[in-house]
Formats: C-alpha cells, structure tokens, sequence
C-alpha cells in the first residue's frame, strides 16, 4: 500500500493509469491532423451544402413516389440474375476457401511455404474491394454476370479463407495430436478433426459471406458486372426516380430476405 502510494506520488497518476508510449502520441497526433484537414480541406462537410442536399433529397423523394412499376417483369429479371450472382459467388467462393484455409492454418499447413502464400492471396483477396475486383473480371471475361460471379468468389474467398482458418487455428491441439498418434494420416485428421469441430463455425461465416454477396452483387452491376445495378445506373442516369425507387424497393426486400434465412440458417447450426 505504502509502495503504491509513493509511486503514485511520485508520478503525479493514479498507479493504474499508464502513461501513453511515444508511439502512441504521434498515432493520435496524426489522427488528430487527418480528422482536422479531413473537416476542414479534404471532405469539407459544409452546413450549408448539407442543407442544400437535404432539399434535394426532398426534390427526389417527391420525384419517385409513387414507384414506377410498368418495367416491373425486366426488373425482376435483372434482380433474378443478382441473386443468381450471389448464390453462385458464394457456393465457389466457400468450396474454395476450404482448402485455402487449411493452407492457411499454421496448425495444419503441410509447409510453411504453403502457409506464406495461401496468407497472402488472403490479403490480397480482403485487401482489394470488390468493386475492383469487378473491374479487373470485366476487362477479363467481358460484360456481364460471369465478372460479377468471379468477383464475388474470390471476394467470398478473402473473408472466409481468413476466418475458416483462424477457426482451425483455434482447435485443441490434442484432439488432432489425438488423431495423429492413432495413424491418421493428413486427409483423415482434417475429415476426423478439423471439420466436424470447425462446421458450425464454417456455417455461420459462409452465411455472413451471403448476406454480404447479396449487397455485393448490387453494386456490381454499377461497374457492367451484370444484375440489377445496370438498371438502377440507367434508370438514375436517364432521372427516371419513379422507376429507380422501384429498383431500390426491390433491392431491399430481396437483401431482408437473405438477411433473414442467413439468419434462421445461424440459428438452427448453433442450436439456439
């Protein structure tokens, strides 16, 4: 108690509280600045402009009420096609992701050659947007809903393959030791041990990865990839509101369906 007191005495701070590293000092000195010239230069979040935008927030509403529904069978369509994107994105991406993550787990890779590079297509994958990833598909594959397939899967791909192997990361050692000291070889200590413990898991974030697609796949279309984005890009391009809050309508019920069965899906695997 006395030591504790002295110490506080002598730091002027309670004992609890640490004193911040120089390293973090100069973190929040530069946050500081990027906030400061973000306000003030870079984003320039003006009153005025803001007050200006609400009203033609107000101009658009009253321009796309009531929805347009005479293009309501082309639009169904389109949307067909992104939920099409969706489901087959994520299905590869998922299927892919499961050997890349048993590259990637440290626990399990058969190298640490393997281990290095399936972690960086990782990166790679999370680190670049789909929007991109779009891009790069379209100039390779054409126009089209096949692009927006392949950037979701190797999107899909980026964000399970990292959270599919921390999940086998996080497995008890002993219960694969278990099985190799029995004479298990590779392929049964993953079918024996790592995917029955690891399923519920896999599941549960194979699920946050669709419910994720089905936004993708909207804006993927932005870009030619396909779906309904190109109707909702024509539609506000040519000010047809009426006709684009139709599309909006239609992106969102669709988008609460997937969030919804995503869900139930979660639920019923973790029993709850």
């Amino acid at each position: 108690m006395n030591r504790t007191l002295h110490r506080e005495a002598a730091t002027g701070a309670p004992a609890r509280v640490r004193r911040p590293s120089l390293l973090s000092l100069v973190i929040i000195l530069v946050a500081g600045c990027v906030l400061i010239h973000g306000w003030t230069q870079g984003v320039k979040l003006d009153p005025e402009s803001l007050g200006t935008g609400a009203l033609r927030l107000g101009d658009f509403l009253a321009d796309a009420v009531p929805p347009d529904v005479d293009r309501l069978g082309p639009i169904l369509k389109a949307l067909l096609v992104t939920v099409e994107m969706a489901l087959l994105g994520t299905i590869f991406g998922v299927l892919l992701s499961l050997p890349l993550a048993g590259l990637a787990a440290r626990n399990i890779s058969p190298h640490w050659t393997c281990y290095t590079a399936a972690r960086a297509w990782i990166t790679v994958c999370r680190s670049v947007p789909d929007l991109v990833w779009g891009l790069i598909f379209v100039v390779a594959v054409g126009l089209g809903p096949e692009a927006g397939v392949l950037a979701i899967t190797v999107d899909v791909m980026g964000f399970c393959g990292r959270f599919f192997a921390e999940s086998i990361e996080d497995l008890d050692p002993g219960r694969l030791e278990g099985l190799r000291a029995l004479g298990a070889s590779r392929i049964g200590v993953l079918a024996g041990g790592v995917v029955p413990t690891c399923l519920p898991s896999f599941v549960t974030t194979s699920m946050f990865a669709l419910e994720s697609s089905a936004r993708s796949s909207v804006v993927l279309g932005l870009v030619g990839a396909g779906g309904i984005g190109i109707e909702l890009a024509t539609s506000m391009t040519l000010l047809r509101y009426d006709e684009a809050l139709t599309i909006i309508l239609s992106i969102l019920i669709v988008v609460v369906v997937f969030e919804r069965v995503s869900s139930a899906i979660r639920r019923r695997v973790l029993g709850e």
